[in-house]
């Protein structure tokens, strides 16, 4: 069973390190150009998430939440451009005042936390997980 299939199920993780090994294997089997909504309240490891992907472009950089610079974008094997839309009150021009598309250079992978804040989403495929906490504390990771 690949990545894809296993986050139709859903995956359990107990740990960051795990969160980030998902993530981490999903970059790995994913095209060149990825978009992914990140969905979820906070705290339920986007970042970590995001922490993931960044390892598995070779970025060594150190990945911080962009809660207040909105964009974050890392230089890897494939460019991370890291958003968190959390802070973004109107959904109207939010993406076009943004300009993202200038830094969407093949390869690269978009990954948005609070995606809903943008309204709909120009791009024709966007992975959707969903991560929450399940009650025993374990994370869950799930696409929609």
């Amino acid at each position: 069973m690949n990545i894809f299939e296993q986050l139709e199920s859903g995956i359990e993780t107990a740990s960051a390190d795990e969160t980030q090994q998902v993530a981490h294997e999903l970059a790995l089997e994913s095209k060149d150009d990825l978009v992914i909504a990140l969905n979820g309240d906070l705290g339920v490891g986007k970042t970590t998430f995001v922490k993931g992907l960044a390892r598995a472009f070779g970025i060594q950089d150190l990945i911080t939440s962009p809660t207040f610079n909105i964009l974050n974008t890392y230089k890897g094997d494939r460019t991370l451009l890291h958003m968190d839309a959390y802070r973004i009150e109107s959904q109207s021009d939010a993406l076009d005042d943004l300009m993202l598309e200038d830094f969407m250079d093949s390869p690269f992978c978009l990954a948005i936390e609070w995606p809903q804040n943008l309204g709909p989403l120009p791009w024709g495929e966007v992975l959707s997980l969903q991560l929450s906490i399940q009650a025993d504390g374990t994370h869950r990771i799930q696409s929609k």
